[in-house]
């Protein structure tokens, strides 16, 4: 295994998308605004735990929300993006999680606005927006749910990740995905193993959206002198934002959530990035 310590998991020639250090968040540069993306908050998981598995926690719903304002106020955001997963019950949100919710959404809302790109635990969620924002009315800013088939802003395509992206969506430079919640399964140092959460990011292979979308990736030039094929974009998988949540160990046998992964990534040319920026090399290597 290589690892480069402290070594930026974008280089300058592809900044469009910057995680930020020692945190599961990043700045991406869509156009003239920059926003800051998050993937899986999933407010209200610990009922979610309570009645799934018989787990009983405290509620981290107020250090959630403080860690999230931190990083809106302390850096120059436009817009908040979420990655899917505001929410974690499949159905529509209980009481608690709304109430989660609603004082997140009206936290942030008076900072920026918010699109949160709609994922399979955010059933019902357009009802807490719609509530917030008239609340909210104020302060000028919206809350946009998009479809779950992700949306496109400048040269960066955001989709959760549990379905198929839109052809449009894969027409961008980055691929900005979630809901895997990537973890790396690490040895410590008396000879046991732990979890921590990971980034991976390389390029995309066109395969299975040539196969399952049938997109076309090649075109012939206006003299129809030569075959010209379209760059594939690179994909960034973001870490859960909530430490909770669990996650895919890629570096196991574990098999992957998303449909279309792990056959989107060109074979050893994906990533794994701790949280700390270090570089670990192709993630099946870790």
């Amino acid at each position: 295994m290589s690892a480069d310590t402290n070594a930026d998991v974008s280089t300058t020639a592809e900044s469009l998308v910057e995680p930020l250090p020692s945190v599961p968040a990043a700045l991406a540069h869509i156009g003239t605004e920059t926003a800051l993306v998050i993937a899986d908050y999933h407010a209200g998981i610990e009922i979610g735990l309570r009645y799934e598995r018989g787990v009983e926690l405290d509620s981290n719903a107020e250090d959630r929300r403080h860690r999230l304002l931190n990083l809106l106020t302390g850096h120059p955001v436009d817009r908040l993006i979420i990655l899917g997963d505001a929410g974690h019950r499949i159905g529509n949100p209980d009481d608690k999680e709304t109430q989660e919710l609603t004082s997140v959404f009206e936290a942030v809302l008076n900072h920026a606005p918010i699109t949160v790109v709609r994922g399979n635990h955010d059933a019902g969620i357009e009802s807490v927006a719609t509530a917030v924002e008239t609340d909210s009315a104020q302060t000028g800013n919206t809350i946009d749910v998009t479809e779950a088939s992700g949306i496109n802003f400048g040269d960066i395509g955001f989709v959760h990740g549990h379905s198929w992206p839109d052809e449009t969506v894969l027409d961008c430079d980055i691929l900005c995905v979630g809901h895997e919640h990537p973890q790396l399964r690490v040895a410590d140092h008396v000879g046991g193993s732990q979890q921590t959460r990971a980034w991976l990011r390389g390029p995309l292979d066109w395969t299975p959206f040539q196969n399952k979308l049938e997109i076309k990736t090649t075109f012939e030039s206006p003299d129809d002198t030569q075959t010209i094929s379209q760059d594939p974009p690179d994909v960034i998988v973001f870490p859960a934002f909530n430490e909770r949540s669990g996650g895919t160990k890629v570096n196991t046998n574990e098999g992957f959530l998303s449909p279309f992964l792990p056959a989107a990534f060109q074979k050893n040319h994906t990533d794994a990035y701790l949280l700390d920026g270090t570089r670990l090399g192709p993630y099946q290597s870790v």
